[in-house]
């Protein structure tokens, strides 16, 4: 299958599984007594109706464009790993605990320590789920899960014993971050810098994984993994680097979550935005420019959920069985990856089957 084959079939499938997951809450909707089709109609004005609208849903999607790399990264290495929800919140631990330790500069020279320490937080702990893969066998979906639990009750620990701010009472919380170390609003929009983090590293890992070395080693030990060991390429490294850059990125959105969000580290953190990442890298087929959009429309569908709310009465939480639905219905398309366009009636308009199917020696021998 061509380039241009993979990319369109690859759209097609993401867009099938979000029109499903749409037709499908829009059949628990009407179970529950409501209108589908206002249902719809809200979403779309809750997420991109007004200026309001458009800002808030950019703000969601800024974190979810980190944590979607966290799954997309090492899926380019063959993996498939799902401990996003950790890495972001043991980043945000990072960037909290380092006042406690160090005494930073003031101004962006802090923040960018802070945003430092985040980032290895949260790289170090996926890579530990791609070491264990690597060297011992571990199932690094199974790995990385059980890794995020591990996170979160160390975040609780830290968060409501040693590093517990005296004066958080109700809702226990890390001492606030200085003023002048807090990640602010891009200009007059109420969305602060993280969407341009996220965008930013968005762009630098596709530029990385097309146009580098070390990208393109990653993407061949994840297409086939004896054919990168048969020309001797350090699998075992590139796949730890692989879920170690994946983890910063995850690790950064807990950092910006606590300078631009919260300012301090606590429950609030743990949100799922690890988990929601998982499905927006699954949407984007783990393309890292396709996360933009998709973490776009999905942070527009989660800021839709209060107008859900106000309107029809339906829970808040209720956007979260139409990304159920999507995630379900992107996993069974996996049936369909390779044989759409043998379904739908042959190949594309303007493309040729290739001239002959015959293996060459070294995909033969990759068989093997």
């Amino acid at each position: 299958m061509s380039p241009l084959q993979q990319a369109a079939e690859g759209l097609a499938l993401s867009a099938l599984a979000l029109l499903g997951g749409l037709l499908m809450f829009g059949l628990f909707v009407w179970v529950h007594g409501h209108d589908p089709l206002q249902a719809w109609m809200l979403l779309f004005k809750g997420a991109f109706g007004d200026a309001f609208s458009i800002q808030n849903s950019l703000q969601r999607a800024a974190p979810l464009m980190l944590t979607a790399l966290c799954v997309a990264l090492p899926a380019q290495a063959g993996l498939t790993v799902i401990g996003g929800e950790g890495a972001l919140v043991l980043g945000g631990l990072a960037a909290a605990a380092v006042p406690y330790a160090v005494i930073l500069p003031e101004g962006s020279a802090g923040t960018a320590v802070l945003m430092g320490a985040a980032g290895l937080a949260g790289g170090a702990w996926v890579a530990l789920a791609g070491a264990l893969r690597q060297w011992r066998g571990v199932n690094e979906t199974i790995s990385s899960l059980l890794l995020g639990y591990i996170a979160i009750s160390i975040f609780k620990f830290l968060v409501e014993g040693p590093m517990r701010d005296p004066a958080s009472l109700n809702k226990p919380s890390t001492r606030p971050l200085e003023p002048s170390w807090l990640v602010g609003s891009m200009g007059s929009w109420d969305v602060h810098w993280g969407l341009a983090f996220g965008i930013v590293a968005c762009v630098a890992a596709a530029v990385w994984l097309s146009l580098s070395t070390h990208g393109f080693a990653v993407r061949v030990v994840g297409g086939n993994p004896r054919a990168a060991r048969l020309v001797g390429l350090p699998a075992n490294a590139l796949v730890v680097s692989a879920c170690a850059l994946g983890g910063a990125a995850a690790g950064l959105a807990g950092a910006l979550e606590v300078a631009a969000v919260h300012t301090a580290a606590n429950a609030a953190l743990i949100a799922g935005l690890g988990y929601t990442g998982i499905l927006v890298s699954f949407v984007a087929r783990h393309q890292p420019l396709a996360v933009i959009p998709v973490s776009i429309l999905f942070g527009g569908f989660l800021a839709a959920g209060s107008l859900l709310q106000r309107r029809m009465g339906l829970p808040d939480a209720s956007v979260q069985v139409l990304m159920g639905f999507s995630f379900l219905i992107i996993l069974a398309a996996e049936a369909l990856r390779g044989r759409l366009f043998k379904i739908t009636g042959g190949t594309p308009a303007g493309t040729a089957p290739p001239a002959s199917s015959a293996p060459g020696p070294l995909a033969a021998e990759a068989r093997a």
